[in-house]
């Protein structure tokens, strides 16, 4: 196991990309064996004709000569030649990235796709889930990273050491995790026994937990120290702000100076509500679109605006009124204690179900999605989704196998038009509500052919039903190979490329990544 010393430089600074490529390009009959001879890989599926996968390349070789030096390889695997391999790993989207450590212990990599951020990730994994920490060490490990968790506590403490390495294991993909047993240390560091220090390069510098030591609490002071007090909402923190739990205020402006000039006023009001209500600016003109999703006239700037994120939930400012420390700590604080209602935008309930697919909407997503006592199957969607109306008659021959009777109900709700009490992470998500069960639905992650979607419903449903009873179950959508989807794969490029632009206008409400589609489409349209 590498100690913490041979890989912590791998997060800090980015070497110049060398001119030979540093990443290795592997076929099927060296894959194994690679993989076999390192402890720790990093391996890109991917297809040339994937526009991600050109974005993607640069960050990667980056990465790969910076990483090279701590001894952790980063591969790439042409798809379009090595079908059978991508196959074999699960292989439905371009790129996939996994983190090997060997053959069979795959895990996806779930960091994003800037060099700098590949680096700090896989350096992570490199490292134990906690580093044992000196005097001798201590600097180095507390300066590595941007945040940087460490637990003081007595060698004798085992309760602490258990729950610190239980928090550590869950969130050793964020975050860098140490402990000491030195009392010096922990008092030249202004803490006793035990306790945790969060050391950030930004705000006040460090936070300090020195309650009862529980992972659930210290798994909530993580997430919420680890923030700035006011951030920036971008594709590479959205999902963090989201991730944290707890409601997200943004300020909405146009220029870096209106932004950072904001962040300065509201800041008094993020240092009050710390742990409470996490406060971002956001770029108005790269993301105004997404002031729509919170309920906010698009255009009218500087805005502010709070997002209930477990309930997804929009508290939209009077966009009328200035946005001064008085007129939005008022606001905020009425947020706080219960005050304010929140905003529900809603298309108008249809005067009559036509067709097998049922629509809801905001005023009816209650009645015919929470209320019903059928499995509900519903498909999250945006109008401008490519992948939406590519599955749009699949899902309609879908519900058309259902009989009234059949106690399945087939659904679709436009998620840009209207407000759902789900956080949805890309177009299309589809979520099964079992009867029984509304509170607790489950997201599909299948390929999107009927004969899926159709066993989804009958593995996860109440009733266990079975849209394929007394049918004739050899029908023609079947899923194809990796390689046979490889012509679809490349009109849907294609086509994608062609819309790229309002495509892109219009994703970027989702304020979130995005992943090339191949074969089915199984991936998401995203920021």
């Amino acid at each position: 196991m590498r100690n913490f010393r041979s890989v912590a430089l791998g997060l800090v600074g980015a070497a110049a990309v060398a001119s030979a490529s540093d990443v290795h390009d592997l076929k099927k009959d060296t894959f194994t064996d690679f993989v076999k001879s390192h402890d720790l890989v990093l391996a890109e599926f991917f297809a040339p004709w994937c526009g991600h996968c050109k974005a993607l390349a640069p960050e990667y070789e980056e990465a790969a000569t910076t990483l090279k030096e701590k001894d952790i390889p980063l591969v790439k695997v042409d798809c379009t030649e090595e079908a059978d391999l991508c196959k074999e790993y699960g292989v439905e989207g371009y790129p996939t990235v996994k983190v090997f450590r060997g053959p069979d212990n795959v895990s996806p990599y779930s960091g994003q796709r800037k060099a700098p951020a590949i680096i700090s990730y896989m350096t992570k994994q490199a490292l134990p889930a906690v580093s044992v920490l000196t005097s001798e060490t201590f600097e180095e490990f507390k300066n590595a990273d941007q945040v940087v968790v460490v637990a003081f506590f007595e060698a004798s403490d085992k309760a602490s050491n258990t729950t610190f390495s239980e928090v550590a294991e869950t969130m050793r993909d964020d975050h860098l995790f140490g402990a000491s047993n030195d009392a010096k240390l922990a008092e030249a560091e202004g803490v006793k026994f035990p306790s945790v220090v969060l050391y950030k390069s930004f705000d006040e510098g460090k936070d300090t937990f020195e309650e009862k030591f529980d992972k659930e609490a210290i798994t909530k002071f993580t997430q919420t120290s680890a923030m700035p007090l006011v951030g920036e909402v971008g594709p590479e923190t959205y999902a963090g702000y989201m991730a944290a739990g707890i409601p997200l205020a943004y300020i909405f402006a146009e220029t870096p100076e209106e932004r950072a000039e904001l962040a300065a006023e509201l800041k008094p009001l993020a240092q009050k509500h710390k742990g409470v209500v996490s406060f971002a600016t956001i770029d108005a003109k790269a993301f105004g679109a997404h002031a729509g999703n919170l309920n906010l006239e698009d255009g009218k700037w500087p805005a502010f605006a709070i997002q209930e994120t477990v309930k997804n939930q929009k508290f939209p400012f009077d966009q009328s009124k200035e946005l001064t420390q008085d007129n939005v700590g008022a606001f905020v604080q009425d947020f706080v204690d219960g005050k304010v209602d929140p905003s529900v935008k809603s298309e108008p309930v249809p005067e009559k179900q036509e067709g097998p697919v049922q629509v809801v909407v905001a005023n009816n997503y209650k009645e015919i999605v929470l209320d019903n006592e059928n499995d509900v199957l519903l498909e999250f969607y945006a109008p401008w989704c490519g992948h939406c109306k590519a599955l749009a008659p699949k899902y309609e021959e879908l519900a058309a196998m259902y009989p009234a009777s059949a106690q399945v109900t087939i659904a679709k709700v436009d998620a840009t038009a209207n407000d759902v009490p789900d956080e949805i992470q890309g177009f299309p998500t589809i979520k099964l509500f079992p009867a029984g069960g509304k509170e607790e639905p489950i997201t599909y992650s299948g390929s999107r052919t009927i004969e899926d979607l159709a066993e989804f419903v009958k593995e996860n449903g109440k009733y266990k039903v079975d849209a394929y009873e007394g049918k004739n179950e050899t029908g023609d959508d079947a899923q194809a190979p990796l390689a046979e989807g490889m012509g679809e794969a490349a009109k849907a490029a294609t086509e994608t490329a062609k819309s790229a632009a309002s495509d892109a206008a219009e994703a970027v409400k989702t304020a979130i990544k995005d992943t090339d589609d191949a074969d089915d489409g199984s991936e998401h349209d995203e920021l």
